[in-house]
């Protein structure tokens, strides 16, 4: 194995990784049962304590 062929492998797979993370978080953000959580957290500066 050279140099070139485990740095673009290296590059490859971390660029495959990074999108695979981006697809999770986005989902997870945009999921319906998770809108309550957000809304609770959007209000949260606002309520009195």
């Amino acid at each position: 194995m050279t140099y070139d062929l485990a740095a673009r492998f290296a590059q490859t797979s971390g660029l495959l990784y990074f999108v695979a993370l981006f697809a999770g978080v986005a989902l997870y953000a945009v999921w319906p049962r998770n809108q309550g959580r957000f809304d609770a957290a959007a209000r949260l500066p606002l309520d009195e304590e």
